[in-house]
């Protein structure tokens, strides 16, 4: 199940909030065996934030769970695809974005655990 958190200074409408999550359910299945149907997600706009000491730019900080590990490369292609879609979505450019990784051993779902 892989989980998507986006954290940004912007406003996050509820059309920007839908774009966004079509553009992540087509970007999770850059993580191999990752797709939307077990795709979380949560948006959190107007976050207070800084970043280069710098509270007024408009930034991101996204944080991407997942059961298990996934190769290097997809990593790598699944933050280029997330710092793009920020720069279409809401407007913040590539350099002020940052994509966190987490790999989860043990992750519970309806009473059982992966």
């Amino acid at each position: 199940m892989p989980f998507i958190s986006t954290k940004t200074n912007k406003p996050i409408s509820d059309a920007a909030a839908k774009t966004l999550k079509e553009a992540y359910a087509s970007a999770i299945e850059l993580l191999p065996g990752k797709t939307e149907k077990w795709l979380m997600l949560s948006f959190e706009g107007d976050t207070k934030m800084a970043f280069h000491g710098d509270m007024d730019t408009p930034m991101a900080f996204l944080t991407v769970s997942l059961v298990g590990k996934a190769p290097t490369e997809a990593y790598d292609a699944l933050t280029v695809r997330l710092c793009a879609v920020m720069g279409e979505v809401l407007g913040i450019a590539a350099d002020m974005v940052y994509v966190k990784y987490e790999e989860v051993d043990h992750w519970g779902w309806n009473n059982i655990n992966f």
